[in-house]
């Protein structure tokens, strides 16, 4: 306390004497204006009784390891969060793009089995192309879905690595944030596949009645061409 007292009286003789400092302009004066300067923008050592005091102005920032990995671990998290949005983003609109064109060859198929008995020969050769083309595009967007999902599950484990990584740091709340953003893209993701499954339920469904209705327009020629040939070989044997 009695040092402090004495640093407190030195600063303020040096407060009190810095107009009389200022209005002089012999080289001991430019001395003790340079001192006075750096007493006011920095830390100021100060003799006392012998004794060396340093008066702090500003305290210097913590730069401990583990400061600085907790930082790190922050900035793993934000940038692994940003990674599973867009990777998210990106799978579950594969999967949207996927079940509108499976929904467009459901839509074909029916329509024409609802107008098999009416198509020409070349008219259903067109509808033939159309249905084979959609087919493909089907089948092309199966396979961003597939290739997005494994992008995703991918990013899915390094956000989990680097939410481990920030609790066992001591950054707490980037891991817990960083959690609950797996759990969101998790519950979204499910959605998708939700739709996805039910999408793949009725082009299964189409294909069993694509089956079936050419099956019986197939018997139906064959009987209809069977009912014809019995009057003709009955003339014959006549």
């Amino acid at each position: 306390m009695t040092a402090l007292r004495r640093v407190t009286t030195c600063f303020r003789l040096l407060r009190s004497s810095a107009p009389v400092l200022f209005g002089s302009r012999t080289p001991a004066v430019r001395k003790a204006v340079k001192w006075t300067n750096v007493l006011y923008t920095g830390i100021a050592s100060l003799t006392v009784g012998g004794g060396l005091c340093a008066i702090p102005f500003k305290q210097a920032e913590d730069l401990s390891h583990d400061s600085l990995i907790r930082r790190a671990a922050s900035l793993a998290t934000d940038s692994s969060s940003t990674f599973l949005s867009q990777t998210t983003f990106a799978f579950i609109d594969a999967i949207t793009e996927y079940s509108k064109a499976v929904h467009t060859l459901i839509a074909l198929q029916k329509r024409y089995l609802e107008s098999l008995e009416k198509l020409t020969s070349a008219e259903e050769d067109k509808i033939w192309q159309v249905i084979i083309a959609q087919r493909s595009q089907v089948s092309d967007r199966q396979d961003e879905c597939k290739r997005f999902e494994l992008t995703w599950v991918s990013a899915i484990r390094l956000c989990e690595t680097a939410a481990e990584a920030a609790y066992t740091s001591g950054a707490e709340h980037a891991s817990i944030t960083l959690r609950t953003n797996i759990q969101v893209a998790e519950s979204h993701v499910e959605e998708a596949r939700k739709l996805s499954l039910d999408t793949d339920k009725k082009l299964a469904e189409t294909k069993v009645m694509e089956v079936e209705r050419v099956t019986q327009y197939v018997s139906s020629l064959q009987n209809n061409s069977d009912e014809e040939e019995v009057p003709e070989a009955y003339l014959r044997e006549d």
